[in-house]
């Protein structure tokens, strides 16, 4: 089969279409024929070496895909011919994958295999990360990128939870766009002194940050007592300094997780939560922003695209 395979870790010109084997399948797995894979700046840090794919994965970049089941286990809810999306730990960027059945989830209708690809592994992220910070409905989030994947699932997830949505963008056309998402109030970073702002409406009580340790400080200083910052990338650094008594004197939390390295029971648990809890709002109240499609065969134009700073939502891989 042909997977988008990455030659020696560098930039994007480091990704090369390639014929490889399809492996053998444990009897347990299902095998989907993949139609569109969503690309995520985890590509980017495996591409550079930075993240190595889990023990067991291949070695191809995609953690999201959509598609449709060639087979499925006996035992499994599965059948062949399903639409599928899937949160995989590796090996989207291919014509198809072995997936563990509990990370699948059905297409939601009236979403296409793009759409439905664009929009796993956020929610899966944004779903888990407000469950970890214990966010309730009537408190205030405050999601750094909400022009992401993440940051625009996580505007209308937490909206359709019933919390109060603050975020920041790059640029009043991104912010406005966010606004119109669901955010009630979206900063422009570059021009904004969005700590000020968000202390004036009364702080945050839930903080999802993708940029790191430069937010570190500014994240503290926008919290409320109490507040929780989930600190889910390093965009902007990996080291970081804050103030030991402002956290203590505000009782709050600094909580660190990723997705892909948690045990295959805890990323099954989430995917069911997220059947559960989001597929449901798909696509009247949460729904898969997709910036661009771009063809396998020329993944390294996507990655391009992303690094670019200028996609809002999701870029995604088709498939033939």
């Amino acid at each position: 089969m042909k997977a988008c395979v990455i030659t020696a870790p560098g930039g994007p010109e480091s990704l090369s279409l390639a014929d490889v084997p399809f492996e053998a399948t444990r009897p347990d797995h299902a095998v989907m024929r993949i139609t569109a894979s969503g690309v995520n700046r985890a590509d980017i840090l495996q591409r550079q070496g930075r993240y190595p794919a889990p023990s067991g994965a291949p070695a191809w970049p995609g953690l999201e895909a959509a598609g449709t089941l060639l087979s499925a286990p006996a035992s499994s809810p599965w059948s062949a011919g399903d639409r599928v999306c899937a949160l995989l730990p590796g090996g989207g960027y291919a014509e198809r994958a072995a997936v563990e059945p509990s990370l699948l989830l059905p297409v939601p209708v009236g979403v296409s295999d793009v759409e439905a690809a664009s929009l796993v592994e956020a929610a899966c992220t944004v779903l888990s990360n407000l469950d970890e910070a214990d966010a309730r409905p009537g408190e205030t989030l405050l999601v750094h990128g909400g022009s992401g994947g993440v940051g625009t699932a996580a505007i209308q997830i937490a909206k359709a939870r019933g919390m109060r949505v603050i975020t920041t963008a790059g640029g009043p056309e991104r912010a406005s766009r966010c606004a119109a998402l669901g955010a009630d109030v979206a900063l422009d970073h570059r021009a904004d002194d969005w700590v000020q702002a968000v202390r004036d409406l009364g702080g945050a009580d839930v903080i999802v940050d993708v940029v790191g340790a430069a937010y570190l400080d500014a994240n503290l200083r926008s919290l409320r007592t109490g507040g929780r910052l989930v600190v889910i990338g390093m965009q902007k650094g990996a080291r970081g300094e804050f103030d030991l008594g402002m956290l203590l004197a505000k009782r709050a939390r600094v909580i660190g997780t990723t997705l892909r390295a948690r045990p295959l029971a805890e990323r099954s648990a989430i995917v069911a939560r997220v059947r559960e809890e989001v597929w449901p709002l798909v696509p009247d109240r949460v729904r898969p922003i997709v910036h661009a499609t771009v063809p396998l065969d020329r993944a390294a134009d996507a990655h391009r695209l992303l690094e670019s700073g200028e996609v809002f939502g999701k870029v995604v891989l088709t498939i033939a």
